[in-house]
């Protein structure tokens, strides 16, 4: 296993990731560093600009500066000025190509993927340097540590600290009621549907009596409105019966069904003056008569 396994590139104030390398391991210890690594992106401005965490057979290193950060796992054999010299690399070519107004316009993750190249190459080339390469070229950084140690970090409780920074509460789980609505009735689809026919045929004869009454004279403009009228209180009709109905039919078991729903239902035939009348007596013979 090389010794610099992953990196990525964050926004501090969010923690919205830019940037990261796109080759990983599927061991499961490598997946839940990478998921704590996740976690720390979250909580980066609450410390410092170097710092660094444990996590099974990992270390994590960050370095930030401004509103962008570097993290990287590493394997333990990894010097932290190997780590620490890598991330600020990966600063300034990611500052170099990027200016501050389009990393703060990102809105996506991974905006930035693009970067990848340069950070497979960079990686790539502190994995393969030599010895004496190491010495030379690490001594200022580990100057700097020795002056100003990184801080130590612990992972525990991440999940937690993760979602809170994310402004997300904890959910609780809770057993939802089981409430399932009730059907229509009988009583209450035939109501509508007498509604309906009622509308239809006072449209109908009422359109007959406009092109009537117009041909005659123009004083009778009020009868073809005395058919209109109708029609339109038995939409409305239809629409309250509607909400009737789902009062009425569509109520929760032991809920009491409405005053309003228990008058329609005792009553759902409707007489209206000026169109064709139900009448709700069984023992009468006529179905309605015109007045």
């Amino acid at each position: 296993m090389p010794m610099i396994v992953f990196a990525s590139i964050v926004r501090v104030r969010d923690g919205l990731p830019l940037s990261a390398s796109t080759d990983f391991y599927y061991a499961q210890e490598f997946l839940e560093c990478r998921r704590q690594l996740k976690a720390l992106a979250q909580r980066l401005a609450q410390y410092p600009g170097r710092g660094s965490a444990e996590s099974h057979n990992f270390h994590i290193y960050f370095s930030s500066s401004g509103d962008v950060a570097c993290l990287a796992i590493c394997s333990r054999q990894c010097p932290a000025a190997m780590a620490f010299c890598f991330l600020e690399t990966l600063w300034w070519d990611f500052i170099a190509s990027y200016d501050a107004t389009c990393i703060g316009l990102a809105s996506r993750p991974y905006a930035f993927l693009e970067f990848d190249s340069v950070i497979q190459k960079t990686k790539w080339h502190f994995n393969h340097m030599s010895s004496s390469q190491m010495k030379s070229g690490f001594e200022k950084i580990q100057e700097e540590l020795e002056l100003q140690p990184p801080a130590l970090l612990s992972l525990e409780g991440t999940d937690v600290a993760n979602g809170v920074l994310n402004g997300h509460t904890p959910v609780h789980a809770e057993s939802a009621l089981n409430l399932r609505m009730e059907p229509v009735t009988a009583l209450g689809v035939l109501s509508l549907v007498l509604n309906i026919m009622c509308a239809a045929l006072n449209l109908i004869r009422g359109v007959h009596l406009a092109e009537h009454s117009l041909q005659i004279a123009q004083e009778e403009v009020g009868n073809i409105l005395a058919f209109f009228v109708p029609s339109v209180a038995c939409i409305v009709q239809f629409s309250q019966d509607s909400e009737g109905g789902a009062d009425a039919g569509l109520h929760l078991p032991g809920q009491r069904v409405p005053a309003r729903a228990e008058e329609h239902l005792a009553n759902p035939l409707p007489h209206r003056s000026g169109s064709s009348v139900f009448v709700s007596d069984p023992n009468q013979t006529a179905a309605g008569e015109a007045v």
